[in-house]
């Protein structure tokens, strides 16, 4: 599996850009995963229903299944929060793994930018990326700067980057895990 990261600020279009992206990718024969990091808690259950009251009485893990989808919630507990890397091994095979979030963890991304949400761009301290999508014109003579509202263009940069090896910047080892 490929790894690419979606970085950038808090409202800057990151979630928006990856709900674009699935569909266009989908249609040029990948299949797609997305992998999302929440910074605060998060909760997928409802109060009440069984699996919630199966993890309030202190269940491990729950896995809830239906005709069209299954969903396992793990407790961590104590445990360290795990990273990218033992995350991307609960995922099912697939050809491109979209992250949102783990901005840490060495990993080609492009880098999204807004006008409405101003703040630094983090291309200049983060080596591991790869091209800057923006709404605004961007001076950089170093990376791509693709339109983020062209999300055909967009894809067509993630397929091209693919076919190129999904390399990181400067050729280093891509951003692929065996799982």
């Amino acid at each position: 599996m490929i790894i690419l990261g979606i970085a950038g600020w808090s409202g800057s279009g990151k979630t928006t850009l990856i709900e674009r992206l699935i569909p266009l990718l989908q249609a040029r024969g990948l299949v797609v995963s997305v992998l999302k990091h929440a910074h605060h808690g998060f909760d997928l259950d409802t109060p009440g229903k069984d699996s919630w009251r199966h993890r309030e009485a202190g269940a491990y893990e729950v896995l809830v299944s239906s005709a069209q989808r299954w969903a396992l919630l793990h407790e961590v507990g104590a445990a360290a929060e795990p990273g990218l890397e033992q995350l991307v091994t609960r995922l099912s095979p697939c050809d491109l793994v979209l992250v949102e979030g783990f901005k840490r963890e060495a990993v080609p991304r492009i880098e999204v930018r807004r006008a409405a949400r101003p703040a630094p761009l983090l291309a200049p301290t983060d080596p591991w990326i790869i091209a800057i999508a923006s709404d605004r014109p961007q001076q950089d003579e170093t990376l791509p700067v693709l339109d983020l509202n062209d999300a055909p263009a967009l894809a067509g940069f993630v397929m091209a980057w693919l076919e190129q090896g999904g390399r990181a910047p400067g050729g280093a080892a891509p951003g692929e895990r065996e799982c």
